[in-house]
């Protein structure tokens, strides 16, 4: 039975993406079979696996549609292990259309039973909102992944985030559970980096994860070559880092 892992915040540009990837991408390489799911209409996570976002015919938004089956929607990708259910800007417009459906919320997870068991982890790239893609998500996952970028406003709408994951345990998804704080685009030469990993660890304690992802021009290079960081530079930082948190999560699970 594979294990769903949702991507998730509010926040724009804390390392969502480049986290889902990565890190489905280490899970590949440690033989753990895995599917990425793009849920983001930016399709980040799609183009920087080196597909064509112009060219996806059927992605997230016929799977959210009901109009194909995920195993339609599925690609292989060029890392071990690793498949992908990619994203297109059409996907925008899914908001307004799923609103007078039917059960919305459960379109994700409905779609997602007949491949659950085909793989050992399913990761979800969610968008920059707490829209109804966010909410598919996280009622469709096991549990939730928070990125957090060690800047000065970090915090700053976390406890929003953290409500809307309550009031979907409370609602839709009793299981979610929240797998862990990571935090992201560390610098050690900062004073303010240090100050944030002190305030997060504080205040969360054993749900931060004990991996810290530090900031790394090589992970910032790899999309634009539609590369993972294992596959572009498997010596780099980022690739060590996103190992190691690929280790803490297989660890977590067993």
């Amino acid at each position: 039975m594979g294990k769903i892992i949702a991507i998730a915040n509010q926040k724009g540009g804390v390392g969502k993406t480049t986290t889902s990837v990565n890190l489905a991408a280490s899970l590949g390489v440690l033989e753990k079979k895995v599917l990425l799911i793009d849920a983001d209409p930016q399709a980040n996570s799609t183009s920087g696996l080196g597909i064509d976002v112009e060219a996806v015919e059927i992605g997230t938004y016929q799977l959210l549609e009901h109009t194909n089956t995920a195993k339609e929607a599925i690609i292989k990708t060029n890392t071990p292990n690793l498949d992908i259910i990619p994203s297109h800007i059409d996907l925008v417009a899914i908001e307004i259309e799923l609103v007078d459906k039917e059960s919305r919320e459960y379109m994700l997870k409905k779609a997602l039973e007949e491949v659950k068991n085909d793989y050992d982890f399913i990761i979800i790239d969610c968008a920059p909102s707490l829209g109804l893609l966010t909410l598919n998500a996280l009622t469709a996952a096991d549990a939730v992944i928070i990125p957090i970028q060690c800047e000065y406003f970090a915090l700053e709408g976390l406890g929003k985030l953290l409500n809307t994951i309550k009031s979907v345990q409370k609602i839709h998804n009793v299981e979610l559970d929240i797998e862990g704080l990571l935090l992201t685009m560390y610098d050690s030469r900062l004073r303010l980096s240090n100050q944030v990993v002190e305030e997060v660890q504080k205040h969360f304690n054993d749900m931060v994860f004990k991996t810290i992802i530090q900031r790394n021009v090589k992970l910032s290079e790899a999309p634009s070559f539609g590369e993972n960081i294992i596959n572009y530079d498997a010596s780099s930082k980022g690739a060590v880092n996103y190992l190691s948190l690929a280790k803490e999560v297989i660890n977590k699970n067993s």
